[in-house]
């Protein structure tokens, strides 16, 4: 693997003057050639001012251009957000966004530092038939079954046979309240994105033990399935390596959750041709943002390859204490998204702290057929 460019999404021009912070990045190549971004931006990582915004490139992403938030926000309730986009053709795209009530804990983050519960969510979909310079929405739906929150994970995907999933994990409540325990799931449409009647169970604990977050689905060449997610032991408190599981069947059944041998967190795959896989994840055994290449061999993850991207050489990049809920609050790197240019380069993007200020960065990679 090879980098081969990099640059900014996003960068607050004037932080003297404001704090603006760039996070959670999903970006698209349209068919018009164009490419588009979205990003949350706040005053902080989990400031309740925090919205989704737009941003276009029109030269294969090497420059982009801020177009302002999705929608105008919420009347009335104190509502914090986050998206990711999909590109449907013929310039119609759709974003999942997971709305966060903020109105009872104004002062908080997003999840309980005691419980580790989560602030109510509120899922819905915008759509745009224009290329993403107008959006309507929000539709907002109710999943199958109550969470009561959900995890905002990876954009739609549109599978080979025309069904959309959504894969997210359940979360308890402020409170701890989580009737259906912490599971990953994948939200099920067959009607694009209009109901969402069904879900698969894609990766759970029956003891209850380990969760499975940050969970991404792909299909494989010849169909097969393939889910990742960063698992985290809530009894020892500790990360465990990265997991997948493969589905050989539609969804319907699932292979139990198998280790990676990342020693990772949030990871991002795609596949590519001859049966290889890219995953970008954030390393914790050794710091930074690092590509992996690897395969599936009778099943197995083979890890082939790994390069690292960005920071490197730094340190303080994670947090390593008992309260999962205070190592979210001292990240400094991570939602890493994939996609292709329209000229077909690899495009990463994730956010990461630079001069104190969080952007949005984009690196283009080769890998050697």
């Amino acid at each position: 693997m090879e980098i081969l460019k990099t640059g900014l999404i996003f960068r607050n021009p004037i932080p003297h003057v404001h704090s603006v912070h760039a996070y959670f990045p999903s970006v698209v190549s349209m068919d018009n050639g164009e490419m588009l971004a979205t990003a949350v931006l706040g005053e902080a990582f989990e400031s309740p001012n925090m919205c989704t915004h737009v941003f276009r490139s029109t030269d294969g992403g090497a420059a982009w251009k801020h177009e302002g938030p999705l929608y105008p926000g919420v009347q009335g309730r104190l509502v914090s957000d986050a998206s990711r986009v999909t590109a449907l053709g013929g310039g119609n795209l759709v974003t999942f966004t997971v709305r966060h009530d903020r109105t009872q804990h104004p002062d908080e983050g997003l999840t309980n530092p005691e419980t580790l519960g989560f602030v109510p969510t509120e899922l819905c979909l915008f759509r745009s038939a224009d290329y993403g310079r107008s959006w309507r929405g929000p539709d907002v739906f109710k999943p199958p079954l109550e969470g009561p929150s959900f995890e905002l994970c990876c954009p739609i995907t549109v599978l080979s046979d025309g069904r959309w999933i959504l894969p997210t994990s359940t979360w308890q409540a402020w409170d701890g309240y989580c009737p259906n325990g912490i599971r990953t799931i994948a939200l099920v449409s067959e009607d694009a994105g209009k109901t969402w009647p069904g879900y698969w169970n894609v990766m759970v604990d029956p003891n209850g033990a380990t969760y499975f977050w940050e969970s991404k689905i792909v299909e494989l060449p010849d169909g097969t399935l393939l889910a990742m997610a960063w698992a985290y032991d809530a009894a020892a408190k500790e990360d465990r390596p990265n997991q997948y599981a493969l589905s050989c069947d539609g969804g319907k059944t699932w292979t139990p959750p198998a280790s990676t041998g990342l020693e990772g967190q949030t990871l991002t795959p795609m596949a590519l041709g001859g049966g290889r896989i890219l995953c970008v994840y954030r390393r914790i055994d050794m710091p930074g943002l690092w590509a992996c290449l690897a395969h599936l061999q009778d099943g197995a993850w083979v890890t082939q390859e790994q390069v690292p991207l960005w920071g490197a050489g730094a340190c303080g990049l994670t947090g390593t204490s008992a309260n999962m809920s205070q190592n979210f609050n001292v990240l400094r790197f991570g939602a890493p998204c994939l996609t292709r240019t329209p000229q077909g380069e690899i495009f990463v993007a994730f956010w990461c702290y630079e001069d104190c200020v969080s952007v949005i960065r984009w690196f283009t990679l080769a890998v050697a057929h």
